[in-house]
């Protein structure tokens, strides 16, 4: 049995590297002369430049970018990538030509955890993703949907804050990271599946999928090595799958029965839209089945959990770990809503300075540090390169938010008085700052993620300072960042939180 094992591996092996040199060959045939591809550092036979990327890809990327230029070629595997460091390119790719990059490449770990990519974010390019789009957007990303969401939030949130006002009594250490993500679980539970439910814990399942699908996979790019899980990801994908596939499978078997046994048709959270939709409308232009549901069940609560507890830890270290900007948001704070009573989200947009914190932090922090990548569906020569059909784009954003050429000598530094003269706003139209991305592909959720960013950050430190434990001090703070699809901090932010209102 082993020895059959190994001789299709063996086979499995010999057939893609036949493949891949027949891929190469004939790439150079077709490319010919004329075709004038970006620059690209040396690469190695069969491996490229996967070896370039390391375990910061954002950063490595970055500093060849700087001796190759703003768009680059680089080859992962059988795989063509074209890699944008830049905000005229970003340009380029997400508007001019947006309709050839608006699709997304095979992701073995999407396909595993998102039920065969069935889901919002990586859904390829088509009728099924702009009508999920629809119904996501309109279910629960509106405005509308938003301001319905308002009270649980606060009721989550004012939960956080006793909390922590039980901490500042007895002058305990905290572990803010844990704190904020677990008030974001708790939101995304209410809001995604309709209640809380402490009988999971699958936060850490939540995590391990946002690892998986932004790892750089050596089975997306050598697909003849997926038998092989070289690097043991596909193990983990199994496993990650199993454990939200049985969390999504209780919560949809008890809408399907609470749903049967109140004879009611009625829409109480965003599963049950959903399963009436399945029952209701099995046309062409959408047909959902139940692992259509999951996959974008599944979204919804990584980019609820993941995204929002990321963005809004950066945002607190950067405020701790710079006391004048912390006066200045506190000051805002205390003329805006005062000490004798918390920030509502009716306060927010008086808390100009406070936006521009946030922004600032997600220049220097971003979410997505890459973006999800996108793929090109046709040959295209945009400015006199070639890229070919069916090419990986990177649009390291990371590396976007500190180019000098935009934000002046001092791009590695956090100063949110940057944005005072520069009219750009969050929506995608500023290419030196994309955030939530832009053009067709753009997180359709940056509404109502920013307004929770921004309300969590505003009632945190209204409510509180935080002393660093042990004497530490601000400029100590350890600021190494973690790749993933999300830029996540190494290490959870602990401090000491002192309560700061009168009541």
């Amino acid at each position: 049995m082993e020895l059959a094992r190994n001789v299709v591996i063996f086979f499995s092996v010999l057939a893609g590297l036949f493949s891949f040199f027949f891929h190469l060959l004939s790439l150079r045939i077709k490319n010919g002369i004329k075709r004038r591809l970006p620059p690209s550092p040396w690469g190695l036979p069969i491996l490229g430049h996967f070896h370039m990327l390391g375990d910061l890809p954002h950063r490595n990327l970055h500093r060849l970018a700087k001796k190759y230029g703003p768009i680059m070629s680089i080859r992962l595997g059988q795989v063509p990538t074209i890699v944008i460091s830049s905000s005229e390119w970003a340009e380029l790719i997400l508007k001019t030509h947006d309709v050839v990059f608006a699709s997304r490449p095979k992701n073995q770990a999407a396909d595993w955890t998102l039920y065969g990519q069935r889901d919002l974010v990586f859904a390829q390019y088509g009728s099924y993703w702009r009508n999920i789009r629809k119904l996501c957007t309109i279910e629960l990303l509106s405005r509308s949907k938003a301001e319905l969401f308002k009270p649980m939030r606060r009721e989550e949130l004012l939960n956080l804050v006793e909390l922590m006002k039980n901490a500042s009594d007895s002058q305990s250490t905290i572990d803010v990271s844990a704190k904020v993500e677990s008030l974001v679980e708790d939101m995304t539970y209410r809001m995604v599946l309709g209640f809380k439910d402490d009988r999971f814990n699958i936060r850490p399942s939540i995590q391990e999928h946002v690892v998986l699908v932004g790892a750089f996979n050596l089975a997306d790019y050598f697909p003849c090595l997926r038998v092989l899980d070289l690097q043991g990801l596909g193990r983990r994908m199994k496993a990650c799958h199993n454990v939200l596939d049985e969390f999504l499978e209780k919560f949809i078997d008890e809408h399907l029965r609470d749903a049967k046994e109140l004879q009611v048709q009625h829409h109480r959270d965003f599963i049950d839209v959903m399963l009436s939709l399945m029952e209701s409308n099995n046309t062409r232009e959408m047909h959902l089945e139940l692992d259509h549901i999951k996959a974008i069940l599944m979204n919804m609560l990584a980019a609820g959990m993941d995204s929002s507890s990321t963005a809004i830890e950066w945002v607190i270290i950067e405020l701790i770990k710079h006391p004048r900007v912390m006066k200045l948001v506190q000051e805002e704070l205390e003329t805006v809503v005062g000490l004798d009573r918390m920030v509502e989200e009716s306060d927010l947009i008086k808390l100009s300075y406070l936006k521009l914190v946030i922004m600032e932090s997600m220049r220097i922090h971003p979410i997505n540090p890459m973006l999800v990548p996108h793929e090109s569906t046709d040959d295209i020569t945009i400015n006199g390169y070639f890229i070919a059909k069916k090419s990986i784009v990177l649009i390291n954003i990371w590396a976007i938010g500190r180019d000098p050429n935009v934000w002046s000598s001092n791009a590695e530094e956090f100063y949110p008085e940057r944005f005072v003269d520069m009219n750009i706003d969050i929506h995608g139209q500023n290419f030196q700052f994309i955030p939530f991305g832009s053009g067709r592909r753009k997180c359709p959720g940056l509404h109502l993620g920013f307004t929770v960013v921004h309300h969590v950050v505003a009632q945190m430190v209204h409510c509180f300072n935080f002393e660093l434990p042990n004497g530490m001090l601000p400029h100590d703070l350890d600021m190494t960042d973690k790749f993933g699809l999300t830029l996540k901090r190494a290490n959870h932010l602990v401090a000491i939180p002192t309560y700061r209102l009168r009541n």
